[in-house]
């Protein structure tokens, strides 16, 4: 349990330095209007509860897969490809960026104050 809070804390604290960041913020911003457009599409066309929707999209852009669903249209199959491509790299760029804001914090900063 004590582990599990010690890197919870090391985890809040690279997310609040990367959000001083203004790339992170706005790989931020795209990854969160790619997991919108995910969910809300799987729940009007694979006809998903909105949250089983986020899932399979939080699931699919981190690339761990789901191993129950398959989307059942040649539209939703169409549309997942599309979705890969597009989404996995932005929201591996912002994990990219919280792990800096964790190991590098000081390194953010001047990124963005180069003095």
């Amino acid at each position: 349990m004590v582990s599990f809070i010690i890197t919870l804390k090391r985890l809040l604290k690279g997310i609040f330095h990367a959000f001083k960041d203004q790339k992170f913020l706005a790989l931020f911003v795209l990854t969160a209007a790619t997991l919108l457009s995910g969910t809300l599409f799987y729940t009007r066309v694979e006809g998903l509860h909105w949250i089983d929707a986020l899932y399979f999209c939080a699931v699919t852009l981190t690339t761990v897969g789901h191993p129950d669903f398959v989307p059942s249209t040649g539209f939703g199959k169409a549309f997942t490809v599309i979705y890969m491509f597009a989404g996995i790299g932005l929201t591996f760029a912002m994990i990219a960026r919280i792990t800096a804001g964790i190991l590098f914090p000081r390194k953010l900063q001047t990124e963005e104050n180069p003095d």
